[in-house]
């Protein structure tokens, strides 16, 4: 199957419509499905949640303004359920974002996402000392200006993706040894949970400081990450102060069939995929201060930080970017249509965390620096072969203001060399205009400010450069599509 968008189905067409239209509509969604990233749900808050049952049906209004949920106990439920070990949380994510210059066209969309979580901690429901099981459900609403306005690669929102109500996460976390130094968790997991994650980097909107562009452009599907997930086992271990590796062995695709969009293939997030490849993973941390290090009182508080490198594999086929199953170019006439398949794929990453500067005064008040950097050399199957995150997050930057933040970020991608010759052949071929493409570079200045315990807005900016590397505009083919300004604002709500 090859791997063609929207682009080569265009310009192939003078030749083999038929053939293309059919092969590349099937495999559109596994080359450019951007798998996005759900803000994180706050569990303490939901299981700190106080009990104003007794204050009748509307008891939650009394201490809306300090209370880290809206709805409190949810009428004494929580607390019930605390008393089992259980612990539930309740968020919706709600955002408007609007492209005012650029893209295929200009307007504004919304779009929405509701998680659920239960939790179950095993020791505090039935004795059983270091356990705990989680599913969490998720219902996705609105539309994505990004399929729909944008044209891009790096999706400008972490929840867009399609509408749906699906089983997200279930598996089961058990720790070992002295001091819980193992822990093994099994089952269904989407691995933007605690895979290659900055987590400076997950206050800002843009999909691509969740889940990278690298996975999200080259794994079937998208990879296991939101909206998606798959079955397997990871496996974390605190080898000593302050070191840690983890590594899993999971699904090589989320959903049974990715010749089509992975989330219609897997419409409920029930397809339990075991027939497929494997995907294997490893990573290891530096954290500093490490857990129970200890500050001598003539000693500066510690600047934290977390160094991550790590690797994946994936052992599912690969379709080349440029040649068919014939050793003809893909953009020729004479192609058969169908891809030369690789089997497997590996890339390397490193992650940073850094804090720079702590206030002696504030100690919430802190300026940090993210990174975050992978590749792959196999270029001839990957249509993305580099991509990166940078940027800087400066909490409480106003007086009296302790959990607001301002962060300033950019993201950069580049399509592979193998998918930039496919150009040139189509262009060669054909005669048509079709630019090469290269990379897609994008910024975002965000303020995430907390309004109150269970309400954060969050005002967005962000612009894309080069969308998609420079294709072609699908509604005018002649040009490229603009560079894009976009406006946003996003409401978190701990319900």
């Amino acid at each position: 199957m090859p791997t063609l968008t929207f682009r080569r189905l265009f310009t192939r067409s003078r030749y083999c419509a038929v053939q293309v239209a059919v092969i590349g509509l099937l495999s559109f969604f596994m080359e450019t499905t951007a798998q996005a990233r759900a803000p994180v749900v706050n569990l303490g808050n939901a299981a700190a949640a106080g009990d104003e049952s007794a204050d009748g049906l509307f008891g939650f209004l009394s201490n809306w303004k300090r209370d880290s949920n809206l709805l409190g106990s949810m009428w004494g439920l929580r607390t019930a359920m605390g008393k089992a070990g259980l612990v539930f949380a309740l968020q919706e994510t709600s955002e408007i974002f609007g492209n005012v210059t650029g893209g295929t066209r200009r307007g504004a969309a919304y779009d929405g996402l509701t998680v659920a979580v239960l939790q179950l901690n095993t020791q505090r429901a039935f004795g059983w000392y270091g356990g705990t099981f989680q599913v969490s459900m998720e219902q996705i609403h609105g539309r994505s200006l990004s399929d729909d306005n944008l044209q891009v690669a790096q999706t400008i929102s972490g929840i867009e993706a399609d509408r749906s109500t699906r089983l997200w996460e279930m598996w089961f976390d058990q720790k070992f040894l002295d001091q819980q130094a193992l822990d093994i968790k099994i089952g269904q997991q989407s691995l933007d949970q605690e895979w290659m994650v900055s987590s400076n980097a997950l206050v800002f909107a843009n999909t691509m400081f969740g889940w990278p562009m690298v996975p999200s452009a080259d794994m079937p599907g998208g990879g296991p990450a939101y909206p998606l997930s798959s079955l397997g086992v990871r496996a974390k271990y605190w080898m000593a102060t302050p070191l840690y590796v983890q590594a899993g062995v999971f699904s090589g695709s989320p959903a049974h069939n990715v010749s089509v969009d992975a989330q219609k293939s897997n419409p409920s997030g029930t397809s339990f995929v075991l027939n497929r490849g494997v995907l294997a993973l490893v990573e290891f941390q530096y954290v500093y201060p490490a857990l129970g290090a200890m500050v001598s009182p003539d000693q500066a508080d510690a600047l934290s930080r977390v160094y991550r490198i790590g690797a994946w594999y994936d052992s599912e086929p690969f379709a080349d970017q440029y040649w068919d199953n014939m050793h003809v170019p893909l953009a020729s006439p004479a192609s058969s249509g169908v891809a030369r398949r690789h089997r497997g794929l590996f890339s390397l990453y490193a992650v940073v965390d850094q804090m720079l500067w702590h206030s002696h005064y504030d100690p919430n008040r802190t300026f940090n620096v993210f990174g975050r950097a992978m590749g792959t050399p196999q270029s001839d199957r990957a249509p993305n072969d580099f991509s990166l995150n940078f940027g800087f997050t400066f909490k409480d930057p106003l007086p009296y203001r302790q959990d607001d933040t301002l962060g300033l970020a950019m993201g950069y991608t580049h399509f592979s060399k193998a998918l930039a010759k496919f150009d040139r052949a189509t262009r060669f071929y054909n005669g048509s205009y079709m630019p090469s493409q290269s990379g897609e570079t994008y910024m975002e200045l965000m303020y995430q400010c907390q309004m109150t315990g269970w309400l954060q807005l969050q005002p967005d900016f962000q612009y894309i450069f080069n969308p998609s590397g420079g294709v072609p505009n699908t509604l005018h083919p002649d040009r490229r599509v603009k560079d894009i300004a976009v406006l946003g604002l996003r409401a978190i709500i701990a319900l």
